[in-house]
C-alpha cells in the first residue's frame, strides 16, 4: 500500500462571506491572532506526515505564494535587530514544500480538487479544507491516514453537527459502526432542511485513492450548479466503499463572520498575555451594553 504524502489544499474560493475585507485579500489569509487561517492548514498537513502541499488558487491569490516564500530583508531586519522569536515564527512559514496550482474558472470544490491530478498521479492523497481548523492531540488529517493505512479504502472526516445545522453540509448515511468508523450507505451534499439522514457532517478532511478522479473527470453539476466533491465520493463510494471516520478534536468554523470571530475569541484566551485583557475588555464591554439597553429600555438616547 502506496503512504500518503501528498495534500490538496484547494483556496480558490472568492470569499464572499467577508466582502469587503476579501476584495484584494484572500479570505485564507485573514489571521487569526497573529497567523494567517491558511498556516493552520500548512502546518496540520505536516505534522500529518505529508510531504509536499499543491494549493489550489486562483485570481487574487499571489500573497499565499508571498506569505509562504522567503522574505529575505525582512527575516535579515529582525535578525539585525534581534527579534529571533518573531524571527523563526517568520521562517517556519517559508521552511514548507509548497505547490501551486491555478483554477481558472469557479467551477466548485470537486473541480479544485480535478485540478491537481497530474501533481497527485497514482497515489492515495489528503485533503484539507481552509474553512476548518482543527485542535487535536493527533492531527486530524494524521488520525485519517491512520485509518486509510488500516483499510485500505478512502475515509472522511466527520464530526456531529446540530440537526438545524445539517443543510449546510455534506452528510453521512452511515451504516454499521466499529468505534469511531463508519461504514457509509450514502453521502449526500447539503440536503434540504429536515431531510438530512443523520447529523453526521463532513468536516473539511479527506483522505482518498486516486480513483476519485475518475469520478470528478465526468464533470457532472451538482448542488449550486457546481462540481461537487461529496458526489464523486458517493459514486466511489457506491463502486468501492468509503469510510467516513467521527475525529478526536475541537473543529473551528472559520469560514463565516461567527465562527472567525469565535476562534479568534477562543484562541485568544489560552494566549497567556491575552487573557487577562481580553477578559477585562469583554467584561467592560458587556457592561456597557448593558447600560445601553436599560437606557433604551427607559426611552432615553443613547
Amino acid at each position: 500500500m502506496k503512504k500518503v504524502t501528498k495534500a490538496i489544499i484547494p483556496a480558490a474560493g472568492l470569499g464572499t462571506r467577508f466582502l469587503p475585507a476579501t476584495k484584494a485579500m484572500p479570505k485564507e489569509m485573514l489571521p487569526i491572532l497573529d497567523k494567517p487561517t491558511i498556516q493552520y492548514i500548512v502546518e496540520e498537513a505536516i505534522e500529518s506526515g505529508v510531504e509536499d502541499i499543491i494549493v489550489v488558487t486562483g485570481k487574487g491569490k499571489r500573497a499565499i505564494e508571498d506569505h509562504f516564500d522567503i522574505a529575505f530583508e525582512l527575516e535579515h531586519t529582525l535578525e539585525a535587530k534581534g527579534k529571533f522569536e518573531i524571527l523563526e515564527k517568520v521562517r517556519k512559514s517559508s521552511n514548507v514544500n509548497l505547490h501551486y496550482i491555478r483554477q481558472k474558472e469557479p467551477k466548485g470544490l470537486g473541480h479544485a480538487v480535478w485540478c491537481a491530478r497530474n501533481f497527485i498521479g497514482n497515489e492515495p492523497f489528503a485533503v484539507l479544507l481552509g474553512d476548518d481548523i482543527v485542535e487535536a492531540d493527533v492531527p486530524c488529517t494524521k488520525q485519517l491516514i491512520e485509518q486509510y493505512e488500516r483499510t485500505g479504502r478512502s475515509v472522511i472526516g466527520v464530526q456531529m453537527v446540530g440537526v438545524d445545522q445539517t443543510h449546510r453540509y455534506g452528510i453521512v448515511d452511515p451504516g454499521e459502526r466499529v468505534d469511531n468508523l463508519y461504514e457509509v450507505n450514502r453521502f449526500v451534499e447539503k440536503p434540504p432542511q429536515g431531510q438530512a439522514p443523520s447529523n453526521l457532517a463532513i468536516m473539511g478532511r479527506y483522505v482518498l485513492t486516486p480513483d476519485i478522479f475518475d469520478y470528478l473527470g465526468q464533470h457532472e453539476l451538482g448542488a449550486g450548479g457546481e462540481i461537487q466533491l461529496t458526489d464523486a465520493i458517493q459514486k466511489l463510494n457506491m463502486d468501492q466503499g468509503v469510510y467516513a471516520f467521527d475525529f478526536q478534536g475541537i473543529r473551528y468554523d472559520v469560514g463565516e463572520k461567527l465562527g472567525f470571530i469565535m476562534t479568534t475569541i477562543d484562541f485568544a484566551l489560552r494566549n497567556k498575555e491575552l487573557r487577562h485583557p481580553l477578559m477585562t475588555g469583554i467584561e467592560e464591554l458587556m457592561e456597557r451594553e448593558l447600560r445601553k439597553q436599560i437606557l433604551v429600555g427607559r426611552g432615553e438616547k443613547v
